[in-house]
């Protein structure tokens, strides 16, 4: 505003002092200052956004300087390879691998909750009939009267009884319950491996291979149907529960230059070896032996079940026929039907069945984990095992133990051989 009045002032005084040719060419030099001025100040103001503008360049340059030598760089171009997008269809296979392993999970849940309540609603339904029919056999023996009714209604009782209890014998609901149980939890996990190699992994045609084959052998294990292709439940032997398909080799993978053994070394081999023996002589061994035993068990309930059911009906039958046999065939027909009962409730109530597909699955569970350390100590290209300390991880947490115990469990091994504890703190 001072340089606007200083102008004017000085026009003013040019004007009157000077001629007119002065004049003009002062206001000439007036005008040329005026135009200066602004463009001074028009080059001060935006100054600040040539240099904002300067440093935009100069990041771009930068920016594009590095993708230029990571493009260029060997080491990039090592890793890319394996950052490859995978194949489509693989992706549209596993997806619906993982629906089908979605559905199983569901069905085999509803289906061993069904089971389940099988063995708990015929548990309750045998003990009432021969209960029942005790206590008729007993008001016949103690009455004077006729009492062919009562005779025959216990008699058809327990005979009604003693054909269910061939049946659920059979069958074993409580031993389907578990098998259910166990192919939920399988399926499950099944279905946490597909999500995961789906989430962070690049799946391969390897991957819905051992997918579909893993379905597959699941489905063999734990049939859904009861008819033809139920297991046995009274085998000759026990043997331990088999759910995976045969072990293949792994697909390499590449390893870093600093990593080349893929995380092994000698000394993790000879732990893993020592962890396999402890699972074989140990946990492997007690579980079949304890799963012998819940067999026996379970055989003997099952013949003595239906063998006192029908001792009682005949029993029930010639109650108070004779004089002389009559209180004998009454107490026949009471005892023996509490004696059924007492063993139904035993059998049933206390699930025998169940325990024994517990010990086989666990004995199973053992197996598995000695074929997945063979597998990996048996393969010789160490792209093709799993990470070794990644694997060693994946024991101890199976076992329930921590790095250091699973290692001082391998070291105790090596050491004392037979006298060490068990290789599993879970069950």
């Amino acid at each position: 505003m001072a340089l606007i009045l200083q102008s004017s002032s000085f026009l003013s005084s040019c004007s009157s002092s000077v001629p007119s040719t002065s004049s003009c060419s002062c206001r000439r030099g007036l005008i040329r200052a005026n135009i200066n001025i602004p463009n001074n100040q028009t080059i001060k103001i935006s100054l600040p956004r040539f240099q904002r503008r300067a440093r935009l360049v100069q990041e771009q340059e930068l920016i594009s300087g590095f993708s230029t030598i990571s493009t260029n760089n060997p080491i990039e171009k090592q890793v890319s390879p394996s950052r490859i997008d995978p194949d489509p269809l693989v992706i549209k296979k596993l997806y619906a691998i993982k629906e089908a392993v979605a559905d199983r999970v569901e069905m085999h849940r509803n289906i061993g909750e069904q089971r389940s309540q099988w063995n708990n609603m015929l548990l309750t339904s045998i003990n009432g009939i021969i209960l029942a029919a005790a206590t008729m056999v007993g008001i016949a023996a103690t009455s004077g009267d006729s009492v062919l009714g009562l005779k025959m209604s216990s008699t058809l009782l327990y005979l009604a009884a003693t054909g269910m209890l061939v049946i659920i014998n059979k069958i074993q609901p409580s031993q389907l319950a578990e098998e259910q149980r166990n192919a939920t939890r399988l399926f499950q996990d099944l279905y946490n491996q597909i999500e995961t190699t789906l989430s962070i992994g690049y799946p391969s045609a390897v991957d819905v291979k051992e997918a579909m084959d893993r379905v597959l052998a699941l489905d063999k294990a734990y049939p859904l149907p009861l008819l033809g292709v139920m297991l046995d439940k009274f085998p000759s032997s026990v043997e331990p529960a088999i759910w995976w398909p045969q072990q293949r080799r792994r697909q390499p993978k590449r390893v870093s230059d600093s990593d080349k053994y893929n995380g092994w070394n000698g000394k993790l081999e000879e732990e893993m070896k020592e962890i396999m023996g402890v699972l074989g002589r140990k946990d492997q061994e007690e579980y079949i032996s304890l799963g012998e035993k819940a067999l026996k068990l379970n055989k003997f309930l099952a013949i003595s079940g239906p063998l006192l059911t029908g001792l009682a009906a005949v029993g029930s039958a010639f109650a108070d026929s004779s004089p002389s046999h009559g209180s004998w065939a009454a107490m026949l027909g009471i005892v023996g039907g509490a004696l059924a009962s007492v063993v139904n409730t035993v059998e049933h109530g206390g699930q025998v069945g169940m325990v024994f597909e517990m010990y086989r699955g666990n004995a199973g569970f053992f197996r598995y984990m000695q074929e997945s350390i063979e597998s990996n100590l048996t393969e010789t290209d160490m792209e093709r095992r799993e990470n070794g300390e990644v694997f060693e991880m994946k024991m101890a947490l199976k076992l329930g133990r921590s790095l250091s115990d699973l290692r001082d469990i391998a070291a105790a091994s090596s050491s004392k051989g037979e006298g060490i504890e068990f290789g599993s703190k879970l069950f």
